[in-house]
């Protein structure tokens, strides 16, 4: 286990919460646990405060980002709060034209694909997002000793909304201008790359405890061309937020094969999806890092007793890690139920109980 770390002056009283502790590979009462998009769709109170306002708005009030990140918190016994809003968040702060649109996603009106569109891609200040600030401020006061997981997402999830116009299957306009236009591909990520240190930074000077950031398509990247064209500026974000004293987690969606350089971002855990385990994680990553993970999310339609035994093995696996962070291998499906979740964190405590 490493040595004990400082814990950052925003996050007082946290120094044995288990999520933190198992982030830095400490011992642990027992495997933490949250699950991504804990707070969201799958909740019938979340559903109640939304109704009629748009996705966008949602993460620009302060109040119902507060709302709305302690719904998952008082209903399920997880070991960390995961703050409410959506990666696309800073660049609509920064003017770029986009919206959420129920059942697509986010949609850009005027995909960036020339210098120009790329110069559009401008700095984040805290002054374009005083919500942020406000709200995670709230919810530190009333969270207490759970800690409050920032995010952000990476320059190629960003670059591939922005260069697509929204979400793709295939990503041919963004592998188009990685592999054709590399001095262009590499100003964009740049620009992105500042923009989620940025917003991260806002979100740890408010008192957010640890931080994570979404790659969830760099899956689609072979691993050569993550070498050349993701992994210095997902780097640099590590880098840059390193001397915050936080935890960092990295995650992305179909990853198996970049696991290894996943490692080599710098960041202290790695997220990994359901498709390899963790056992074989632990292999594939550098030794130093934590995981977390992986839980198949479509298991939490099946029987109990299925749930149980599938939990338990990721138990299992995930003690060959050098710290792991109990979660589902992407986020929680809108139609589960939220009684099988609460029933899962329970499980991982009482199971993984040292």
């Amino acid at each position: 286990m490493a040595e004990d770390a400082v814990v950052p002056t925003q996050a007082p009283g946290l120094a044995q919460s288990p999520f933190l502790r198992a982030c830095r590979r400490q011992d642990v009462p027992h495997t933490p646990v949250w699950f991504m998009r804990q707070a969201g769709r799958s909740l019938p109170e979340y559903l109640r405060v939304r109704e009629g306002i748009p996705m966008l708005e949602a993460c620009a009030r302060p109040d119902l980002i507060a709302e709305i990140t302690m719904q998952p918190v008082r209903r399920y016994a997880v070991d960390a709060a995961i703050f409410f809003s959506d990666i696309v968040v800073p660049l609509k702060a920064i003017g770029i034209d986009l919206d959420i649109k129920p059942g697509v996603g986010p949609v850009i009106a005027d995909p960036i694909r020339d210098a120009a569109g790329v110069k559009a891609v401008r700095e984040l200040t805290p002054d374009d997002v005083p919500y942020i600030t406000e709200a995670v401020g709230a919810l530190v006061g009333e969270l207490g000793g759970t800690p409050l997981i920032g995010f952000a997402g990476a320059p190629f999830t960003l670059a591939a909304y922005l260069i697509e116009g929204g979400p793709s299957k295939n990503h041919e306009h963004t592998k188009a201008l990685m592999y054709g236009h590399p001095e262009l591909w590499h100003e964009l990520m740049d620009r992105l790359a500042d923009l989620t240190v940025a917003f991260l930074k806002v979100q740890v000077a408010a008192g957010a405890s640890a931080v994570q950031v979404f790659d969830s398509w760099v899956g689609a990247v072979a691993p050569q061309d993550y070498r050349e064209s993701v992994l210095p500026h997902t780097s640099r974000i590590f880098e840059e937020v390193a001397g915050l004293g936080v935890p960092r987690i990295h995650f992305g969606v179909g990853t198996g094969e970049l696991l290894g350089l996943m490692g080599e971002a710098g960041a202290d855990v790695v997220g990994v999806d359901w498709r390899v385990p963790l056992d074989e994680a632990a292999r594939r990553v550098p030794p130093g890092k934590a995981l977390q993970g992986n839980l198949d999310p479509a298991l939490l339609f099946a029987p109990w007793d299925v749930v149980r035994r599938r939990a338990q093995d990721v138990l299992d696996r995930g003690r060959t890690a050098e710290g792991h962070v109990f979660n589902l291998g992407h986020g929680v499906p809108p139609s589960a139920d939220p009684d099988m979740l609460a029933r899962l964190a329970d499980f991982v405590h009482e199971a993984s109980a040292r």
